[in-house]
């Protein structure tokens, strides 16, 4: 049985997988990120940095909740963007919310990964069958059981 500072290890190496996946589509591919896909960004980082921090402090469980807080964050963030991709006429596009995520220290300071340039409804480019939002929501919702489960099992 793999052991719960591993689990928190694994969770937290796919998210920084995630986030280069991303970097890739946003670099490599000239996708921009809108504002949606750059709050799923923060939310996979905080996943990750929850999962860290529980593995390298030994205290699994906290890393777990506070890991398993930002995924159910995440698949909020990743239905909505799903709602915007269904209904066309609605969009995240250049609105308030934009203005204050690029304002934020780091997308200031990082703006290769954190500034929301695009529009939401760039993000149907399908990868492997799925969209952007809905490979998303799949990571999301796999990080999610898998802190949920170190959760509930037993020691």
């Amino acid at each position: 049985m793999m052991s719960s500072r591993n689990l928190l290890l694994s969770v937290a190496a796919a998210c920084f997988a995630v986030l280069g996946a991303a970097m890739y589509l946003q670099h490599g591919l000239d996708l921009l990120p809108c504002p949606l896909c750059v709050i799923q960004r923060y939310l996979f980082l905080a996943v990750a940095v929850a999962c860290l921090a529980g593995a390298a402090a030994g205290k699994p469980k906290l890393g777990a909740g506070l890991g398993l807080l930002a995924a159910l964050g995440g698949l909020g963030v990743a239905g909505k963007h799903l709602y915007v991709l269904a209904h066309p006429g609605l969009s995240c596009g250049i609105d308030p919310m934009e203005t204050m995520l690029n304002k934020i220290v780091t997308a200031e300071y990082l703006p290769f990964m954190f500034r929301a340039d695009g529009l939401c409804e760039d993000a149907t480019m399908p990868f492997f069958g799925l969209s952007i939002p809905q490979w998303s929501l799949v990571c999301f919702g796999l990080f999610a059981l898998a802190t949920l489960w170190l959760l509930a099992r037993r020691k």
